[in-house]
């Protein structure tokens, strides 16, 4: 039995929505599917899964923006974000408009989440950290298993999360990159919410916005 994932970018924004499914039992969750439901839909029938919920790092338009519509089609439980970002879903509509997306359906989460937290999907238990920075609920969520991490906008390739948005705070993301992350260790490969996937060693020595000196 193992953790799987497809990763597929959604969006003009090229937001990195991720499958993740339980190989044992092919019930699989959702992370952050932004738009372009029809091709997220698409690619679960096509790999044989059984979606099962919605998995939220953050409530940013590209990340949440198709999570009501979708909840709402295929009757699934919406799983975090953090409570910290209850004004950035309250704000769901206006954040369509002002980047050009389709009209967000409001939601409310059926769970929220908290560091410590786990969520499952069949067999497979991942572990939740609270990441605030990017936004102020922002989580992240990790397999040990398999030795991944979907990170969101926490973290990138060379780069880390902007913190100009309301609720912003550059000093807690690098605390939560340095206390949160780091610790799983540097073989850990993270899916970013954008751009390709990198190992938190690869940037511990070499992302210049968070390398170790």
């Amino acid at each position: 039995m193992t953790l799987r994932y497809q990763t597929i970018p959604v969006t003009a924004f090229a937001q990195n929505c991720s499958l993740v499914w339980c190989d044992a039992t092919m019930d699989a969750a959702v992370i952050d599917p932004g738009g372009d439901l029809p091709r997220l839909k698409q690619a679960v029938q096509a790999l044989g899964l059984t979606l099962k919920a919605i998995w939220l790092t953050h409530a940013h338009i590209d990340h949440a923006g198709g999570t009501g519509q979708l909840a709402q089609e295929l009757q699934l439980p919406i799983i975090g974000p953090h409570p910290g970002d209850q004004f950035w879903i309250d704000g769901l509509a206006q954040q369509s408009q002002m980047f050009g997306f389709p009209p967000a359906l409001p939601f409310t989460p059926t769970r929220w989440l908290a560091d410590g937290d786990t969520v499952s999907i069949g067999h497979e238990t991942l572990n939740v950290r609270h990441c605030p920075g990017h936004t102020p609920g922002h989580v992240v969520f990790h397999s040990p298993s398999i030795q991944r991490a979907f990170v969101g906008d926490v973290l990138f390739a060379g780069s880390i999360g902007r913190t100009d948005f309301p609720g912003g705070n550059h000093d807690d993301l690098i605390a939560s990159i340095q206390q949160r992350l780091w610790p799983m260790g540097d073989d850990t490969v993270f899916i970013p919410g954008h751009g390709p996937e990198s190992n938190f060693g690869r940037e511990r020595r070499s992302n210049p916005y968070v390398r170790e000196v």
